[in-house]
């Protein structure tokens, strides 16, 4: 058995559908255009610094929906259709699939591990056709709205190491029973999971990693530039 993990956001996508989702609220009205955008961007920075804090930005990511009402789940499964039509399926680039298919074709078992919560990542997931997510799951209240709090150990940093050992149990198996793991991330964030792969490649890779990745002799794929 071997395994092949992704992170999603500038990894798979030129671009982090957390971030995107919280324009397209804005978009759609659910949000304050001027005050959501400065508060959106300020986490953004802060999670390419390694400074988020995950708890407070999911409690923040998520307040649109719960502003919806009693039927604040259908409306945002609505809109999260939407939302792949207009956002993510045209930022679906070929190389992308091509770099799935090939691990496909080695019959390696494909993970798609992100720091982006469930809700917006199922979806992408799917449209990926990889059928093992292990996201940032949320709580939801009595009419499927989430609540704000994280179930769970959140699959952010260290949280992605542990996430995967989780998931390696579940299928009664460990660390040691798998051969190769490739990991391919574009986030100093990942670091942890980076150096617990045996195949770690930086991915369109940011300042800090591509540093750590050239002082480590890692490879460094530019998905999108090729």
């Amino acid at each position: 058995m071997n395994l092949a993990l992704f992170d999603l956001d500038h990894t798979l996508l030129p671009l982090d559908s957390d971030h995107a989702w919280g324009q397209f609220t804005v978009e759609l009205g659910w949000r304050d255009a001027a005050v959501f955008a400065k508060a959106n961007d300020a986490f953004y920075e802060q999670y390419k610094a390694g400074t988020l804090d995950i708890n407070t930005y999911v409690r923040f990511g998520t307040q649109s929906l719960r502003d919806l009402g009693d039927n604040g789940a259908e409306l945002a499964a609505a809109a999260h259709q939407q939302f792949m039509a207009q956002v993510i399926t045209p930022a679906i680039r070929p190389q992308a699939v091509a770099l799935l298919d090939k691990h496909r074709a080695a019959g390696d078992d494909i993970v798609l591990v992100t720091a982006t919560n469930a809700f917006i990542t199922a979806p992408i997931a799917k449209a990926f056709g990889v059928e093992h997510l292990i996201a940032v799951d949320l709580v939801l209240d009595a009419r499927g709205v989430p609540t704000g709090d994280i179930l769970g150990t959140p699959s952010f940093r260290e949280g992605k190491v542990a996430r995967v050992e989780q998931w390696l149990t579940s299928r009664n198996t460990s660390w040691t029973d798998v051969g190769h793991i490739f990991f391919y991330s574009d986030s100093i964030n990942d670091l942890p999971l980076l150096e617990r792969a045996s195949h770690p490649v930086a991915t369109n890779p940011d300042d800090k990693l591509k540093v750590i990745a050239t002082e480590r002799g890692w490879p460094v794929l530019d998905l999108f530039n090729d």
